[in-house]
């Protein structure tokens, strides 16, 4: 193993003495000013930056030969320009990018296979929530920026959550990232969760959901599809600057205040960037005939750091760390609908450091390397009291995450471009639960929802392949998937299981035309079980869970077919998609009738399922600034094995819009509908979130407008114009009614 470390960082700090520097700067094709904050990608390396406050951007230590200087932005055309590496030392270039409204298929993308690719060109399809999106639309939570995106559906048990459907699965079947990094672990449950609603909205510059099976790159949980939220990144300058920001935001009806500021430095080789943030949700106030749901508000305060340190000209290295806090989190629905006095969260933490390692070489067998490693903390407390009862349960989980990944990128020859890489994760679970009588004080030890001290272990190797001749695009990889899952019981014994998954994928993508290609991929898929899984022992949602200790990884295959579209005012895609599930872990009534007054359930390999759709997505620019845009989802699922529909699958739904953007103002007014939803489950007509008729539909009008000058963002919106009452489909609050926001974003 020293021996390995060593190797690993002589590769890291490997040096070459002699190159060619490459300086350019990007200027925006109507007014010729200076652009800052571009992306720029070197083809065929792997390397990429962007440019700092004055336009410009820097390669060093370049062999000879012909590059593709690619720029691309929120709001520009993606644009490559070429230029030929001689025996010069210094070589100079100039580019144009032209504005656009346009988002869709216009973009780069990093999660489809961990390195950067233009989104139009592979056979997946990504959704994106692009820097501008966030910044016009100041979402309240990260969950609800997503709300409205094709393929997505959101779920919200509380105000508090917010739980992404990706083709028609959440929850332990959707794998959800920050930065590249895992944040699902050992106690994800199955089906809706909060955790998405742990990352500060303000702290994220981009996100990216795959809408495809992503286990060959991230492994376990990847089965519907994988939400990646990239966080926001200092920029080296080429002189020293101080920058900053300060953000605020108020809603009507005290439903949010919101406050985030901003500090940071850079330097030719130091950018380093730190903000804090503090949020106040009062309770929901919904549509027509619902009024203010309480409770149902809480209290968020956030802290985030990141650092970038230029070592070398081919060395960088990234230090992150994040911290965020909610108190008193309520479960509307448990208070409203199962006699509680309080159900709430208190706190919900998530902790996140970690550290990246970045070395950029020339080799067509090495041309870059990635050491991440990181820990991670997520910190759940649940304290409830039912009505007329003297007893408060206080319940704590604790999952700590160790992980260390290794990716190395290579392009043996001009077409050909490949990933290598292993990846280790390590969880360690501690749970307890204590009973206060709170007319005497007495408090009684009891075992937690998980076994204390359980623990889960990862360990892969993987490959990823893209293969680029004329018009096609070829791609394909695999990936090995061990496990060790251990719960160690003190009343029902300790239980060890070591799953493992073979897990491999194949796309292509063909230009018909230059505007238009068609895609196509398959690729299968895996989860394996977790603490949650085998372990859980108590209250959970609307059922008493008892743990099973003989379960496999689920299965899946996803085929899909369809169409890229991008010409100059036109972008669109159309994609159907067949997801075959085996061994799918699912709940079955066990023999005993109930406890607690729950009817008693545990998990089974028991279900054989099939999940299909329709994902359409459209945007035409009739004319300077003014953009039509539309989606549209149609989710179908079925459980073979239960002669049932599939749980929990959304509704049709979509949105469409009227958009205006020049000179800095913007104006949006967007639809957003979905059918009711009367195809149900048993395990649906048993979730109290869900009447017995099913969800009915609903339709919703927004309006959005501000204005962005030199150091000013002002943002507002309109929402639910028509003060509908509505809920989307198995949450336990409804949506927010008539009500307005404003926010202003200061930053220099």
């Amino acid at each position: 193993m020293h021996k390995l470390y060593t190797l690993l960082g002589s590769l890291l700090l490997l040096q070459q003495t002699f190159g060619q520097t490459l300086s350019g700067m990007v200027r925006d094709a109507r007014t010729s000013l200076p652009l800052q904050g571009m992306t720029v990608q070197l083809i065929p390396t792997t390397r990429g930056t962007t440019t700092d406050s004055r336009g410009y951007f820097n390669f060093y230590n370049l062999s000879k030969g012909q590059y593709t200087i690619r720029v691309s932005s929120v709001g520009y055309r993606l644009t490559d320009s070429t230029v030929t590496i001689d025996s010069r030392a210094d070589w100079k270039i100039l580019v144009y990018a032209t504005p656009s409204v346009i988002q869709l298929n216009q973009q780069l993308v990093s999660t489809p296979q961990r390195s950067e690719s233009v989104d139009f060109e592979r056979p997946e399809v990504t959704t994106l929530i692009t820097p501008r999106d966030l910044r016009q639309r100041s979402p309240r939570t990260v969950p609800e920026a997503l709300v409205g995106a094709t393929g997505v559906f959101l779920q919200k048990t509380n105000h508090g959550g917010g739980s992404p459907f990706v083709r028609g699965l959440t929850g332990q079947q959707t794998l959800l990232l920050i930065d590249g990094i895992r944040l699902n672990n050992a106690t994800f449950r199955s089906g809706p969760n909060q955790y998405l609603n742990t990352i500060d909205p303000q702290s994220v510059g981009q996100i990216e959901i795959l809408r495809s099976s992503g286990s060959v790159a991230y492994g376990s949980d990847a089965i519907g599809g994988v939400v990646n939220v990239l966080t926001k990144t200092p920029q080296f300058a080429d002189r020293p600057a101080v920058t900053g920001s300060f953000f605020g935001k108020a809603m009507t009806q005290d439903m949010e205040y919101s406050g985030r500021a901003e500090l940071g430095v850079s330097t030719p080789s130091v950018a380093i960037r730190g903000g804090l943030a503090y949020r106040k949700f009062g309770d929901l106030v919904a549509g027509r005939g619902l009024g203010r749901e309480s409770p149902t508000g809480y209290n968020q305060l956030s802290g985030d750091i990141k650092g970038r340190f230029k070592l070398s000209n081919r060395l960088i290295a990234t230090a992150a760390y994040q911290n965020l806090q909610q108190d008193s989190v309520p479960v509307y629905h448990r208070v409203r609908l199962e006699n509680y006095r309080y159900y709430q969260f208190n706190p919900q933490r998530r902790q996140l450091a970690y550290a990246r390692l970045e070395g950029y070489y020339d080799y067509r067998f090495l041309q870059s390397v990635q050491l991440t490693g990181s820990w991670q903390r997520q910190i759940e407390g649940r304290q409830s009291q039912r009505n007329n009862n003297p007893t408060a349960v206080y319940e704590r989980d604790q999952t700590t995450t160790t992980g260390l990944s290794l990716l190395a990128n290579a392009q043996p020859m001009r077409y050909w471009r490949m990933q290598n890489g292993i990846e280790w994760y390590y969880d360690r679970v501690g749970s307890t639960r204590q009973d206060v009588n709170t007319q005497t004080g007495a408090a009684t030890l009891k075992r937690g929802l998980y076994p204390d001290r359980a623990t889960m272990s990862s360990l892969a190797i993987f490959s990823n392949h893209t293969i680029t001749v004329d018009r096609l695009t070829l791609t394909a990889g695999a990936r090995y998937n061990a496990f060790q899952i251990t719960t160690p019981e003190a009343t029902l014994g300790e239980a060890t299981i070591r799953p493992s998954a073979l897990v491999g994928s194949a796309g292509a993508s063909y230009a018909i035309v230059p505007a238009v290609r068609l895609v196509a991929s398959v690729g299968s898929a895996f989860r394996a079980p977790n603490v949650d899984d085998l372990g859980t022992l108590g209250i959970v949602d609307f059922r008493y869970e008892v743990p099973n200790a003989s379960l496999r990884p689920e299965r899946s295959l996803t085929t899909e077919a369809g169409v890229k579209v991008r010409t100059g005012r036109l972008a669109a895609t159309l994609l159907v998609y067949n997801n075959r599930l085996t061994d799918f872990i699912s709940r079955v009534r066990s023999g005993r009738d109930s406890i607690q007054g729950y009817p008693v359930y545990l998990k089974q390999n028991s279900s054989e399922s099939v999940i299909r759709g329709l994902e359409a997505e459209v945007e035409y620019e009739f004319g300077a600034g003014l953009l039509a845009y539309g989606g549209l989802t149609y989710t179908y699922g079925e459980n073979r094995t239960a002669n049932e529909p599939f749980r929990r699958i959304p509704p049709l739904n979509g949105r469409a819009g009227l958009t205006y953007q020049r000179a800095g103002w913007w104006a949006r007014a967007e639809y957003l509908y979905a059918q009711a939803q009367t195809r149900l489950a048993q395990g649906d007509k048993d979730d109290n979130r869900i009447g017995k008729n099913g969800t009915p539909g609903w339709q919703v009008l927004n309006l959005n407008g501000g204005y962005r000058w030199k150091f000013l963002t002002v943002s507002a919106e309109l929402q639910n114009l028509t003060n509908e009452a509505y809920r989307t489909h198995g949450s336990g609050v409804d949506g927010v009614g008539r009500s307005a926001w404003l926010s202003v974003l200061v930053s220099w």
